[in-house]
């Protein structure tokens, strides 16, 4: 036996998890964790991993004022199951985080608590499946590393965003559930005022069909993604605000916002940084630098204007800002 060995055999590889057979545990109790929802992205496409190899991937914009609350009650017997019903996406990955802690078969139910609308763009099952991975993980007394739970996340639902990561800015691997690039820090300070068209209905992610970007768009984002990172390293929002711009410019073209040249318009009126999008849901977001003069009062006027024009939905967060709190 080779010193390599230390006589323990290879972890299980299930679902390009590999499951830790063998660990000893606690006896599972009821417990409960959170994950937040999400405003869309303020980057996505397909970027070079260094090597030659293209991989799509994104930059979340979370969205901490919504969150799933998921309760995890173990039980005898096999299997799990929801409240509400039809969670699928949440029972699968509840399955894989028994499966990763050496727990498979073991059975439960979960109790799964949110308000956030589904198939807009807020992440809606990733909260959820987030949340559950977290639960399942403090029901065994552990603490899974963000990677691992992103990994867990992709596998139960086919893709992911970075909600896991929480509010680090990274470039995220939606369909492998990996960071291409950490960008080395937080997001830059932002004030946010998010809304959808009062028509819009919810977009289906499972029935779209993926984006196929040309050799020009592709090069674009070769350029966004190194603008993205310069702006958290400067922690520049009128930089990243260009970069969210160009994204959702490209992104009209393969999932068009039938308001969006609207809002542009509102957007440079107002002398915001610029506007996102949710690339696979109905969301449009105006970026405001939170540390300008006079950014909390600009973005409650923002808002007011996009309530009269009729938009849904409209709301006001911040990310990373301190200071004035928007109400």
């Amino acid at each position: 036996m080779s010193r390599l060995d230390n006589g323990k055999a290879n972890p299980v590889i299930r679902n390009g998890i590999p499951e830790t057979e063998g660990r000893e545990h606690q006896p599972l109790s009821v417990a409960t964790a959170r994950a937040s929802a999400h405003h869309g992205e303020l980057l996505q496409g397909v970027f070079d991993d260094g090597e030659g190899r293209l991989h799509r991937g994104l930059v979340t914009l979370p969205l901490p004022s919504q969150e799933s609350t998921v309760t995890f009650w173990p039980r005898e017997g096999s299997g799990i199951r929801t409240r509400p019903e039809s969670r699928t996406k949440a029972a699968r990955a509840a399955e894989l985080t028994l499966g990763h802690l050496g727990l498979g078969g073991q059975g439960g139910d979960l109790t799964i608590e949110s308000a956030i609308l589904i198939g807009h763009g807020y992440g809606s099952s990733t909260a959820d499946v987030t949340a559950t991975i977290r639960a399942v993980a403090a029901s065994a007394g552990t603490i899974l590393c963000q990677s691992t739970v992103g990994r867990l996340a992709v596998a139960a639902e086919g893709a992911s965003d970075a909600i896991a990561y929480q509010d680090q800015a990274i470039l995220f691997a939606h369909r492998e559930g990996r960071p291409i690039e950490y960008f080395g820090g937080e997001f830059p300070p932002l004030f946010v005022v998010g809304f959808r068209g009062a028509n819009d209905q919810p977009v289906d992610t499972l029935a779209m069909r993926r984006a196929r970007y040309d050799s020009e768009e592709i090069e674009t984002f070769r350029t966004l993604r190194g603008l993205a990172c310069r702006s958290v390293r400067l922690q520049d929002p009128i930089l990243l605000g260009r970069v969210a711009t160009v994204s959702a410019c490209i992104s009209q073209r393969h999932l068009p916002k039938a308001h969006f040249d609207t809002v542009l318009a509102l957007s440079q009126w107002f002398g915001a940084c610029g506007v996102q999008v949710a690339h696979s849901g109905t969301l449009i977001g105006i970026l405001l630098d939170a540390n300008a003069p006079r950014a909390a009062s600009r973005t409650r006027e923002i808002a007011k204007t996009a309530i009269d024009a009729g938009f849904a939905d409209v709301q006001m967060f911040s990310l990373n800002a301190e200071g004035a709190l928007l109400q």
